[in-house]
Protein backbone atom coordinates (compact mmCIF):
# COMPACT_ATOMS: atom_id res chain seq x y z
CA UNK A 1 0.00 0.00 0.00
CA UNK A 2 1.44 2.83 -0.70
CA UNK A 3 -0.04 6.08 1.27
CA UNK A 4 1.88 8.81 -0.74
CA UNK A 5 0.02 8.31 -3.81
CA UNK A 6 -4.02 6.63 -2.81
CA UNK A 7 -6.14 5.54 -5.04
CA UNK A 8 -8.93 5.16 -3.22
CA UNK A 9 -11.06 2.98 -6.37
CA UNK A 10 -8.77 0.50 -6.10
CA UNK A 11 -8.80 0.35 -2.35
CA UNK A 12 -12.31 -0.11 -2.23
CA UNK A 13 -12.51 -2.38 -5.26
CA UNK A 14 -9.77 -4.80 -3.25
CA UNK A 15 -12.18 -4.52 -0.10
CA UNK A 16 -14.74 -5.57 -2.61
CA UNK A 17 -13.05 -8.50 -4.30
CA UNK A 18 -12.39 -9.76 -0.53
CA UNK A 19 -15.88 -9.52 1.13
CA UNK A 20 -17.11 -11.03 -2.37
CA UNK A 21 -20.18 -8.54 -2.73
CA UNK A 22 -22.15 -8.81 -5.57
CA UNK A 23 -22.08 -5.51 -7.74
CA UNK A 24 -26.09 -5.15 -7.81
CA UNK A 25 -26.11 -5.26 -3.68
CA UNK A 26 -23.43 -2.62 -4.00
CA UNK A 27 -25.57 -0.36 -6.42
CA UNK A 28 -28.93 -0.99 -4.76
CA UNK A 29 -27.10 -0.23 -1.35
CA UNK A 30 -25.18 2.89 -2.89
CA UNK A 31 -28.51 3.93 -4.79
CA UNK A 32 -26.26 4.36 -7.85
CA UNK A 33 -26.13 2.37 -11.43
CA UNK A 34 -23.65 0.00 -11.92
CA UNK A 35 -22.08 1.81 -14.57
CA UNK A 36 -21.17 4.27 -11.38
CA UNK A 37 -19.90 2.04 -9.06
CA UNK A 38 -17.73 0.64 -11.69
CA UNK A 39 -16.38 4.11 -12.51
CA UNK A 40 -15.97 4.83 -8.81
CA UNK A 41 -12.98 1.74 -9.06
CA UNK A 42 -11.02 3.77 -11.87
CA UNK A 43 -11.53 6.75 -9.81
CA UNK A 44 -8.74 8.00 -7.80
CA UNK A 45 -10.85 10.19 -5.46
CA UNK A 46 -14.55 10.63 -4.76
CA UNK A 47 -16.72 12.07 -2.76
CA UNK A 48 -16.58 11.87 0.99
CA UNK A 49 -20.46 11.38 1.24
CA UNK A 50 -19.79 8.13 -0.52
CA UNK A 51 -16.73 6.97 0.75
CA UNK A 52 -18.79 6.72 3.93
CA UNK A 53 -21.64 5.03 2.61
CA UNK A 54 -18.55 2.50 1.16
CA UNK A 55 -17.09 2.32 4.26
CA UNK A 56 -20.72 1.54 6.08
CA UNK A 57 -21.12 -1.23 3.31
CA UNK A 58 -17.55 -2.89 3.66
CA UNK A 59 -17.22 -1.92 7.41
CA UNK A 60 -13.63 -0.76 6.86
CA UNK A 61 -12.50 2.99 7.65
CA UNK A 62 -10.99 4.19 4.27
CA UNK A 63 -10.59 7.46 5.76
CA UNK A 64 -7.42 6.09 7.44
CA UNK A 65 -5.30 6.23 4.53
CA UNK A 66 -6.00 9.90 4.36
CA UNK A 67 -5.39 10.43 8.02
CA UNK A 68 -2.44 8.16 7.62
CA UNK A 69 -0.84 10.17 5.04
CA UNK A 70 -1.25 13.68 6.83
CA UNK A 71 0.37 12.34 9.47
CA UNK A 72 3.40 11.09 7.31
CA UNK A 73 3.81 13.66 4.77
CA UNK A 74 2.12 17.09 6.50
CA UNK A 75 2.60 16.56 10.36
CA UNK A 76 1.29 19.49 12.69
CA UNK A 77 3.54 21.79 13.92
CA UNK A 78 3.83 22.22 17.71
CA UNK A 79 2.07 25.24 17.60
CA UNK A 80 -1.09 23.19 16.44
CA UNK A 81 -0.83 21.24 19.52
CA UNK A 82 -1.89 23.78 21.50
CA UNK A 83 -5.46 24.90 22.77
CA UNK A 84 -5.90 28.90 23.81
CA UNK A 85 -8.42 29.29 25.76
CA UNK A 86 -9.16 32.87 27.35
CA UNK A 87 -5.21 33.74 27.00
CA UNK A 88 -4.22 31.02 28.84
CA UNK A 89 -2.14 28.54 27.23
CA UNK A 90 -3.54 23.98 27.84
CA UNK A 91 -0.68 21.35 25.89
CA UNK A 92 -2.67 18.29 25.13
CA UNK A 93 -1.19 15.26 23.90
CA UNK A 94 -2.99 11.84 22.52
CA UNK A 95 -1.76 8.89 19.92
CA UNK A 96 -2.31 10.42 16.31
CA UNK A 97 -0.45 7.28 15.14
CA UNK A 98 -1.97 4.71 13.75
CA UNK A 99 -0.64 1.28 13.90
CA UNK A 100 -0.60 1.37 9.83
CA UNK A 101 1.51 4.57 10.38
CA UNK A 102 3.82 2.68 12.87
CA UNK A 103 4.43 -0.83 10.82
CA UNK A 104 4.75 1.60 7.85
CA UNK A 105 7.82 3.13 9.59
CA UNK A 106 9.02 0.32 11.82
CA UNK A 107 9.65 -1.67 7.84
CA UNK A 108 11.72 1.16 6.34
CA UNK A 109 13.60 0.96 9.25
CA UNK A 110 13.72 -2.78 9.31
CA UNK A 111 14.53 -3.00 5.43
CA UNK A 112 17.40 -0.10 6.11
CA UNK A 113 15.93 2.10 3.95
CA UNK A 114 15.52 4.98 6.97
CA UNK A 115 17.66 5.10 9.89
CA UNK A 116 15.68 6.02 13.20
CA UNK A 117 17.54 9.48 12.69
CA UNK A 118 15.65 9.72 8.92
CA UNK A 119 12.70 8.92 10.50
CA UNK A 120 12.88 11.43 12.89
CA UNK A 121 14.07 14.24 10.85
CA UNK A 122 12.06 13.68 7.81
CA UNK A 123 8.13 12.48 9.66
CA UNK A 124 9.07 14.87 12.70
CA UNK A 125 8.21 11.69 15.09
CA UNK A 126 9.78 12.60 18.47
CA UNK A 127 12.31 10.27 19.03
CA UNK A 128 11.14 9.31 22.21
CA UNK A 129 7.59 8.05 20.64
CA UNK A 130 9.99 6.03 17.84
CA UNK A 131 11.93 4.35 20.20
CA UNK A 132 9.10 3.27 22.48
CA UNK A 133 7.95 1.82 18.74
CA UNK A 134 11.28 0.15 18.17
CA UNK A 135 11.61 -1.28 22.04
CA UNK A 136 7.94 -3.72 21.71
CA UNK A 137 9.38 -5.17 18.58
Amino acid sequence: MNIKNIHIGSLIRTKVEEHQISIERISRFLDKPEDDVEMMYQAKSIDTDILMKWCKLLKFDFFRFYTSHLILYAPQSRIDNVFREKGSTILFRKSIYTQEVKNFILEKIEMGSMTANDVVERYKIPKTTLYKWMKKL
